[in-house]
């Protein structure tokens, strides 16, 4: 007897869906194999964009810059105001039971205790959110009026509580500010570039594949120089927006190479002074950080020593090296009088010398006989 079931195919036919299945077999392959081959492009392309990001990254961060501080408008500005209890719950619930069926009129004052307790409850964070938006709004009018004074140690409460430089690990391993008065702050730099900057090069070839090289030591230390050059320009752009200094130093310091040892050590090689009416007039967005240094009063030959792959040490610049003087219309009342006075003490005493030196050159007429 035959078997029931399901009919065998014919050899022939055999032969045929097996060639098919190969055939199917060999097409999923080849669109696996074409996915694996993209996602190495595209894992290539990944990794090209994240080093070219990176690299933009350390030479633009000076093109950022936290909110501008007006402690006038701090000072005078008033306390926030004090929140008021309202009945919305309630009230939602005291309506919610006039359209409540005659059976469930027993529930609504359960309903009406549940939305007043849960106001109270509203009125209480409110009241808790309003404390602590009084207490930051008493300690930024106090330390406005402090900042306004001129006090130093306002100076570095306000570096420490409100600047953002302090959060930014990739302009430094360490900052440090010095307040010498009212209107001049010095700071000192340490750029964390070694470490910052990749040690490879990555590219994409001709055939979209990764290619991975040593990133040339000329190479590296132009990127170097550029990013502590922007690292500069932003603590500067930091500082003037934080703090109504004048003049601001800073000293950037960077591992550079000791010739008597052989070895890399932490050395000043960039030191600048920063008039806030010049920084102001600066387009960030387009300069490039190194020539934008060399505009100011600096020490530091960055040019130079590119092409020499190592950082020059330098003697930083002091106070005492300030050869710009404040502009007259950002001066208080009691600083434009001392200047006007030394002005005045500087244009009598050259018309005395200029008098003084008239009469010597007076010549007595001779009598002609």
């Amino acid at each position: 007897m035959e078997s029931k079931g399901t009919p065998r195919p014919f050899p022939a036919e055999a032969r045929r869906q097996e060639r098919a299945a190969q055939k199917r077999q060999r097409e999923l392959e080849r669109q696996l194999k074409e996915q694996a081959k993209l996602s190495a492009v595209e894992q290539a392309r990944l990794e090209v964009e994240a080093y070219d990001n990176q690299i933009e990254l350390l030479l633009s961060v000076h093109k950022e810059c936290g909110n501008v501080w007006d402690w006038r408008a701090v000072a005078a500005s008033l306390p926030p105001p004090r929140p008021e209890q309202n009945h919305f719950y309630e009230l939602r619930a005291r309506q919610t039971t006039l359209v409540q069926h005659p059976n469930q009129q027993s529930e609504a004052e359960a309903t009406v205790e549940q939305g007043r307790l849960e106001d109270q409850r509203v009125f209480r964070e409110t009241c808790e959110a309003h404390e602590n938006e009084l207490a930051r709004w008493e300690t930024l009018k106090d330390l406005a009026h402090r900042i306004l004074d001129g006090e130093h140690k306002a100076y570095t409460d306000a570096l420490v509580d409100f600047s953002p430089i302090t959060e930014l690990s990739s302009l430094g391993s360490s900052i440090h500010f010095c307040v010498h008065d009212a209107k001049t702050l010095e700071c000192t730099l340490k750029v964390n570039g070694d470490r910052a900057i990749p040690q490879e090069v990555k590219t994409l070839t001709a055939k979209e594949k990764l290619s991975v090289k040593s990133m040339p030591r000329n190479r590296f230390h132009e990127i170097y120089h550029d990013h502590v050059a922007a690292c500069v320009l932003r603590v500067a752009r930091e500082v003037f927006a934080l703090l109504p200094v004048e003049i601001l130093l800073i000293t950037a310091s960077a591992d550079s190479l000791d010739t008597a040892s052989g070895r890399y050590a932490e050395r000043p090689v960039l030191s600048v002074l920063f008039p806030r009416s010049d920084i102001e007039k600066l387009d960030f967005d387009h300069l490039d950080p190194s020539d934008a240094t060399e505009t100011f009063q600096h020490r530091g030959k960055f040019k130079a020593t590119r092409k020499a792959g190592s950082f020059e040490s330098i003697l930083p610049l002091t106070i005492a090296d300030i050869r710009h003087e404040v502009p007259a219309e950002r001066l208080d009342f009691a600083e434009l009088l001392e200047k006007v006075k030394k002005v005045g003490d500087q244009i009598r005493a050259e018309m005395a010398a200029l008098a003084k030196r008239s009469e010597e050159l007076t010549i007595e007429p001779t009598t002609t006989l």
